[in-house]
């Protein structure tokens, strides 16, 4: 299978760079796997999409301020370090640019005295950095650290990103980009999907390359997504298994849910892929030849969900990726 097959044009003034002011003001577009209908649609009805019974799944990880701003030690230049996983108490996984000068054993500076010392080298810019600092880093990254806005936001990131770039629902700190299917929801939408007689469960994921990393095989079986933690609570996994069709809100819940036990998953659904758990998604609009674009080709079929793609980009005056518009898959 191609990575080629999952590509589409798609104009640069469809890429959304500012969120809605009114979270529940995106459009949707309601694509039926049984009929292969498509509907122009609003996320505000959400409700009278979904049926009694219906089990509606929440990713609550929160996203941390992962993208800081230093220097090399005794070079001119400012290097920019994306965290993307934690991997102990002070050392984690990163994206560094400019990639190939920052060598190992080399130290980062960044504001309020902290420090990275670069311990290991992988592929594509990514290195291991152990930091050092006092007190708490979570906190620190508050002070000093940016929201982390994916590159196809062509700005700096704003004051108002910290919360727009967050779930309402948002809990347990991790993540290094937003569940972005999420970003719609208001506590006045879960209010009426339970009057609706939907219940509501949440899990976690934190969010790091495994979700975004660009696919740079030719192959999609090539390809490989690196590890991310989650956690399904007990309350979780008691709704599933009474609920009447499970409701995934994002790739990464679908992921979440579809993976065996343990704590970290590195799932890889691409069309070919049996699922057992979820029964309709939520979604917002992908990257041409992202995994995230083959995952909801894998459970809606490929064909079904590139002609919906190109309904949203020729005809439904769609906005695309993190702060766009959504997609319900039923």
């Amino acid at each position: 299978m191609l990575v080629s097959d999952f590509d589409y044009s798609l104009p640069p003034e469809r890429i959304a760079q500012q969120p809605l002011a009114d979270r529940e003001a995106a459009r949707m577009l309601v694509v039926e796997r049984a009929t292969g209908a498509l509907h122009d649609s609003a996320f505000r009805d959400l409700p009278r999409w979904l049926k009694p019974g219906d089990l509606v799944v929440v990713n609550n990880t929160r996203v941390i301020r992962a993208r800081l701003f230093g220097r090399r030690t005794h070079h001119a230049g400012v290097v920019e370090v994306f965290l993307t996983r934690q991997l102990g108490s002070d050392t984690w996984q990163a994206l560094v640019r400019p990639g190939r000068k920052v060598r190992v054993g080399e130290r980062l500076l960044f504001d309020e005295g902290l420090e990275a010392e670069v311990l290991e080298r992988g592929e594509f810019g990514e290195r291991t950095l152990r930091f050092h600092f006092t007190g708490d880093f979570l906190a620190l990254l508050d002070r000093i650290g940016h929201v982390p806005l994916p590159p196809y936001i062509q700005r700096a990131d704003e004051a108002d990103d910290a919360q727009s770039y967050q779930t309402v629902y948002a809990r347990t700190p991790g993540s290094v980009a937003a569940p972005t299917a999420g970003l719609h929801f208001t506590a006045t939408m879960f209010e009426r999907l339970r009057v609706a007689g939907v219940e509501i469960a949440e899990i976690t994921l934190h969010v790091g390359l495994g979700t975004f990393q660009p696919v740079h095989v030719e192959r999609v079986e090539d390809h490989h997504l690196h590890a991310e933690s989650f956690h399904i609570p007990a309350k979780a996994r008691s709704a599933i298994q009474r609920a009447r069709r499970v409701i995934a809100i994002g790739t990464t819940t679908v992921r979440t849910l579809e993976s065996p036990g343990g704590s970290e998953t590195h799932l890889f659904i691409y069309p070919g892929f049996q699922f057992s758990i979820v029964g309709g998604m939520l979604t917002n609009f992908h990257l041409p030849r992202s995994t995230l674009l083959m995952l909801v080709c894998a459970f809606g079929g490929q064909e079904l969900i590139l002609r919906a793609y190109q309904h949203a980009v020729d005809h439904g005056g769609y906005r695309f990726f993190s702060y766009g518009d959504c997609m319900l898959v039923l």
